[in-house]
């Protein structure tokens, strides 16, 4: 069974490599940016687990302990099958 777990900023938390980002785009002549937010995504592969229930949990508490600072981060799961 294949997932994603998605890890972004929470709204008002700043984000200074997003701004380089968007700096960077403008720079490079690409228009029509309003602004850009970073985020990281992981792609996890899971072994032998064929409920979507327990893989969903599995990967909601490897986020809380690991993949994401839920202090300042949101993260969403996808199971993906």
């Amino acid at each position: 069974m294949k997932a994603r777990v998605t890890v972004t900023l929470k709204t008002g938390i700043l984000d200074p490599q997003g701004k380089a980002i968007e700096g960077a785009l403008r720079a490079l002549g690409i228009e029509g940016i309003a602004s850009v937010r970073q985020g990281k995504m992981f792609e996890i592969e899971l072994d032998g687990t064929a409920d979507r229930a327990k893989a969903e949990a599995l990967l909601k508490q490897a986020a809380d302990k690991l993949l994401a600072n839920t202090v300042i981060e949101n993260y969403r799961v996808d199971v993906l099958g």
